[in-house]
């Protein structure tokens, strides 16, 4: 037909133009940015020609004879041009039946999509509005868009005969993966990219559809510049935080140094590894930028609150309440700061406030759990937590609250399940690791909990919570050596950050090698652990009490032990695996006095 013809031939010179990963020709890249951002406008695609928009403002002004020509028009777009402008104008006013109404019939790709996309704008409003009279324990699929099946059955009929263009192909994606068809969605989200790949939202959807970085590999995805953004935001997104930043330091060396899409990616990027400090100025810097700006807002004052920020928290939250309060985000910035200020129902209210002008939106859910958490709600921090996983299943905070909250239930084997699918999402965070520790020991699986301490130390303990519970549990499987050991490197580990030493276990640690020295009658070490004893409330009269034993059995005569007498080092097996060296070495103070 003269459509797909005419379709076929706008995309066809749009991959052309799109070429390879090549950044060469920046004055090219920005045309198309310039004529994708004006297409999906046309469209009422308002977040693509946002993106495009954004990302074009970050490179050179082109001069007037370079700029894009205006679309060719059609026969067809010539005869549906009133009903277009129309029915554009109604869908622009959010009128979605009325401008639907008025395009039936319409043979252009143009208007052939607003028709349809006004169409399941209108069945995603209904629902929505339906969903936010009662934000319950609403199970998934009690409130459907009723659109989406006669829409599904329509668009597949015009796959078929290969009449859709880019932007038809993304919306059937979209309306596949509404009802769940996932696989479907995948490949036609991928047929999209490769018809039109300068469209920003097919990348996206795309992205949403990954779980796992091996998915990605088994995708045939257009050799375009755009697949660079894609695999950056993927990255991003799988956690794979190392790939992501290289992805975007290339992005800025190829010209893009000025766009604010990239750098809030980055603060986005570093806000998932934990890189706090790095995160925060980069915020900083991009607020300068762009001050007006409201998105990710709601993630850096995530790391304010992390950060205990409370001016700064509360100086954001007027921020944006002055620029638009009723958007998700600030929504989320207010329920941050009563947070922090421990006023958790208020905080739950906002939270609650966010899901109701976005009911997809993840952030608020997982927050929301937290709060119910908090108030000891933990019916509710479950439904919060499950309706997060339900938008994201990648959402690792998700699954580690519900992990907790089943913790408080004193349901073991739950947490375990819950615990590991965090774990799995963040293989390297030790806050998980522990986490997975401490259930398997209350299953009594000491041998997997010890791997998971260990490894959780391996990869650097945040909390520097995990050496100790191993140490505990080697006391508790009367494995002393082992014990000492840990307590040594704790010890050391604790010192050695040079941070005022506030940690409880501390004490726990000198006690334990003190009284372990004391039964390998090395009565310096002994004596030296006793006399650190001494400098903490709970453990300084257990200090006073061996330190008179000590002088008691020196004065009897009985010598130190030579059995064990070279200075401290750490064993290779100890920091090879999980099995350390049945042999302890004296504990040498003198480098870890504070």
């Amino acid at each position: 037909t003269a459509i797909g013809r005419v379709g076929a031939m706008a995309a066809a010179a749009m991959v052309a133009a799109s070429g390879g990963g090549d950044f060469s020709d920046l004055r090219e890249i920005k045309k198309q940015l310039l004529s994708v951002a004006e297409r999906s406008r046309e469209r009422g695609l308002q977040h693509s020609g946002k993106w495009a928009a954004e990302l074009a403002f970050a490179l050179e002004p082109l001069p007037l004879s370079e700029l894009p020509p205006p679309p060719v028009l059609t026969e067809e777009d010539a005869r549906d041009l009133d009903a277009y402008t129309l029915a554009k104008s109604y869908f622009d006013l959010k009128e979605y039946d009325r401008a639907a109404y008025f395009l039936q019939g319409c043979k252009s790709q143009k208007a052939y999509f607003l028709y349809m996309y006004s169409r399941y704008l209108s069945g995603e409003k209904k629902k929505d509005d339906e969903t936010v009279d009662s934000l319950g324990p609403l199970e998934k699929g009690q409130v459907k868009n009723e659109a989406l099946r006669e829409l599904r059955v329509e668009l597949s009929k015009k796959h078929k005969a290969q009449e859709l263009d880019g932007f038809g192909l993304y919306l059937y994606g979209v309306v596949l993966r509404k009802l769940d068809l996932v696989k479907e969605a995948i490949d036609v989200f991928v047929e999209a990219a490769h018809v039109l790949p300068l469209h920003w939202g097919a990348w996206l959807e795309l992205c949403n559809l990954i779980t796992d970085k091996e998915m990605l590999k088994f995708l045939s995805l257009p050799d375009t510049w755009m697949k660079e953004f894609f695999l950056a935001h993927i990255y991003t997104e799988l956690q794979l935080i190392e790939e992501a930043l290289q992805k975007y330091q290339s992005l800025i060396d190829a010209g893009f140094s000025k766009s604010t899409y990239i750098i809030s990616q980055i603060a986005v990027a570093y806000h998932n590894i934990r890189d706090i400090d790095k995160a925060l100025s980069i915020f900083n810097e991009l607020r300068k930028q762009d001050p007006y700006r409201i998105e990710n807002m709601d993630t850096f004052s995530n790391l304010l609150y992390v950060r205990s920020m409370k001016p700064e928290l509360s100086y954001l939250a007027h921020n944006l309440c002055e620029i638009d309060k009723y958007r998700v985000e600030t929504c989320c910035v207010i329920g941050n700061y009563y947070s922090l200020r421990s006023q958790h129902e208020k905080a739950a209210l906002y939270f609650q406030r966010a899901l109701k002008l976005n009911p997809r939106y993840l952030g608020a859910w997982t927050l929301m759990g937290h709060e119910y958490m908090e108030m000891k709600n933990t019916s509710a921090a479950i439904q919060a937590y499950r309706h997060a996983i339900e938008v994201n299943k990648r959402d690792y905070r998700a699954w580690y609250g519900l992990g907790q909250t089943y913790e408080i239930l004193k349901m073991p084997f739950y947490c375990l399940y819950y615990y590991r699918r965090a774990h799995q999402l963040r293989p390297n965070d030790s806050r998980m690791l522990v986490a997975l520790g401490e259930c398997y020991e209350k299953l009594n699986q000491l041998v997997e909990a010890k791997k998971c301490y260990w490894r959780a130390y391996a990869v650097g303990d945040v909390e520097k919570m995990a050496l100790v519970k191993l140490a505990k549990l080697h006391e508790q499987l009367n494995e002393s050596e082992q014990a000492a050991q840990c307590y040594i490197k704790y010890i050391q580990d604790i010192y050695s950050c040079g941070e005022v030493v506030e940690h409880l276990e501390v004490s726990t640690a000198f006690r334990y090698l003190a009284q372990y020295y004391f039964k390998c009658k090395l009565w310096d070490e002994a004596s030296a652990c006793a006399q650190k004893c001494c400098a903490f409330n709970d453990t300084r009269e257990e200090g006073k009490a061996l330190l008179r034993q000590i002088l008691q059995l020196r004065n009897q005569g009985e010598t130190s032990s030579t059995d064990v007498a070279a200075p401290f080092f750490l064993p290779a097996s100890l920091s090879a695996n999980n099995t350390p060296t049945r042999r302890v070495s004296p504990l040498n103070l003198s480098s870890v006095t504070p």
